[in-house]
């Protein structure tokens, strides 16, 4: 299984590093969220990933008894869902002003003058 995951990984990994360097700001922010869902699964599996019990001690006992999940990557893997969630959508939005100002897809129409433009 972990094997899989792996593969999954460097699949995610190296088409976010192809999307990024396109030249269509669409492809860049699907790269990003590409390099980010890789880092969440890798995370997830650096955490081993073991079958058990959840991360609760019983009322009974005073210390959790093997097997069980560590619950750390589990909390960061959500908090970074989070945040990639609200960078994605703050993205998306900003993709969406600089097109209507530009009426460009491409990268290179940002970093030409307007001077250029007109010619």
């Amino acid at each position: 299984m972990e094997l899989v995951i792996i593969l999954l990984i460097a699949l995610l990994y190296s088409s976010g590093v192809y999307m990024l360097l396109r030249r269509s700001m669409v492809k860049l922010l699907i790269g990003v969220m590409l390099l980010g869902n890789g880092t969440n699964l890798l995370i997830f599996l650096m955490g081993r990933i073991t079958r058990g019990n959840p991360p609760v001690i019983p009322d009974n006992l005073s210390v959790l008894t093997e097997p069980f999940d560590d619950p750390i990557p589990q909390a960061l893997i959500l908090t970074a869902i989070v945040i990639s969630f609200g960078l994605q959508a703050f993205s998306i939005v900003l993709l969406k002003r600089v097109y209507v100002l530009v009426n460009s897809d491409d990268l290179d129409d940002l970093n030409t003058p307007e001077e250029i433009n007109d010619i």
